[in-house]
């Protein structure tokens, strides 16, 4: 299950609605506390993806940058919190991950999808990576108004 505030909710909606009509991106930094992710804070990261042609572009793909990786994990262990997932748009197309996303995805952590639709976040999904990497199973996702550090 994968616990985040309607504070850090609405700032990931926020930042994936800015990114449209491109695939936006950004880290999750929180705790795992059996099987439970609390989301603590966001990283929101530019979507650094750089190759354009005819079927891949920042419009279905997105990439974070090293640097961004490197910024987001050093502050996450400056606060003792670990980086507990990750989360993009699908500019108008369903919150269901393709198989690029299965492809670059990890196994344990959270792997948040937003459907974003002519501009407006709409749909939220959640997944996680069985550990052969053969699929997704959906997570769950619930949201809490207490802010960081009060779930």
């Amino acid at each position: 299950m994968l616990i985040l505030t309607d504070e850090l909710a609405s700032r990931m909606r926020a930042h994936l609605e800015a990114g449209y009509p491109r695939e936006a991106c950004g880290i999750l930094i929180g705790s795992i506390e059996g099987d439970r992710k609390i989301a603590r804070d966001l990283y929101l990261a530019p979507n650094a993806w750089s190759v354009e042609n005819e079927r891949e572009s920042q419009r279905n793909r997105y990439l974070i940058a090293p640097d961004d990786f490197v910024r987001a994990d050093r502050e996450a262990g400056r606060r003792g919190l670990d980086i507990i997932g990750f989360f993009h748009s699908h500019p108008d197309h369903p919150a269901r991950p393709s198989e690029t996303d299965r492809e670059f995805a990890l196994p344990v952590i959270s792997f948040v999808i937003v459907s974003v639709r002519q501009g407006q976040a709409t749909d939220m999904t959640a997944w996680v990576l069985r550990d052969d990497r053969s699929a997704f199973d959906e997570e769950e996702v619930t949201t809490n108004t207490a802010g960081p550090g009060r779930l």
